[in-house]
């Protein structure tokens, strides 16, 4: 069970000891809140996220001094998703990152406008506060290429993902320019693989990889509701070696700069 499902349980029976030392029915809650019935037994089974409203109202009808409302602090949905938290934590520490994408804009060179157009769209959806939370920890992340500047960041992608219209050809004419803009910094390469080349290699997925201060070396592959950090030195070396390979075939940054603009004009 994740940590956000676990913080929603324990909010919701909060409420409902709070509730019954107070001797106020749950009807009245319901009643009181504005919600269902059913709703509010649902989110103090912890099935449902309690809402600041019945936070709210809860506090009030049981007398708590603002002890329920407090725990909408930890409510707060999570940054990254939990999947991706153990490579977040390395990210943040590695003097060294490289990182393939077949068909995104890798994160940490996403406008804040592709991010949005990009998580919103989530399958499941995701509530708007999520969603809100998830871009900003995005962008929270980008400001490592500009404050660990002894870090290079190397970023190959495969001409897709220039071509795939997330949010639109505005957005996506905006975050063009904001790629040739991060390029120009010393510690971040940019580069494009045309369609046609690596065909093997290019069309198996997106890989991160990292080098710890320690020398240690991981590679991150991530897919829709799943990822796997692997740390296994053959397993890395293997992914390595196929990344090598995408990055021999890409175009240098100069030329990737170059193709950009082409292609941005042509959107």
């Amino acid at each position: 069970m994740s940590t956000e499902s676990n913080a929603w349980r324990y909010c919701g029976s909060q409420i409902k000891l709070w509730r019954t030392e107070a001797g106020v029915a749950r009807e009245a809650l319901a009643e009181e809140a504005g919600y269902g019935l059913e709703y509010v037994k649902s989110m103090e089974n912890g099935r449902r996220k309690p809402t600041l409203r019945l936070l709210q109202i809860a506090d009030q009808l049981c007398g708590a001094g603002g002890k329920i409302v407090a725990a909408q602090e930890y409510l707060k949905p999570e940054a990254h998703p939990e999947r991706s938290q153990e490579f977040l934590a390395l990210e943040k520490d590695a003097i060294a990152f490289s990182s393939y994408e077949p068909l995104l804009i890798p994160g940490l060179l996403q406008t804040p406008d592709y991010a949005h157009a990009l998580i919103s769209a989530s399958c499941p959806p995701l509530d708007d506060e999520t969603v809100e939370e998830r871009v900003a920890g995005r962008l929270k992340r980008q400001q490592a290429l500009t404050t660990r500047t002894g870090v290079m960041f190397s970023f190959v992608m495969f001409e897709a993902a220039l071509r795939t219209l997330t949010g639109g050809p505005d957005v996506m004419e905006r975050q063009a320019q904001h790629l040739l803009n991060v390029g120009e910094l010393r510690n971040v390469r940019v580069q494009v693989l045309p369609f046609g080349r690596a065909n093997g290699v290019a069309l198996r997925g997106a890989v991160v990889l990292l080098e710890t201060a320690d020398h240690e070396h991981y590679a991150y592959v991530e897919a829709p509701e799943t990822s796997t950090l692997y740390a296994d030195p053959s397993k890395v070396s293997a992914l390595s070696r196929a990344h090598d390979m995408i990055r021999m075939h890409a175009l240098s940054p100069e030329d990737s700069a170059e193709f950009i603009r082409k292609v941005a004009q042509e959107a």
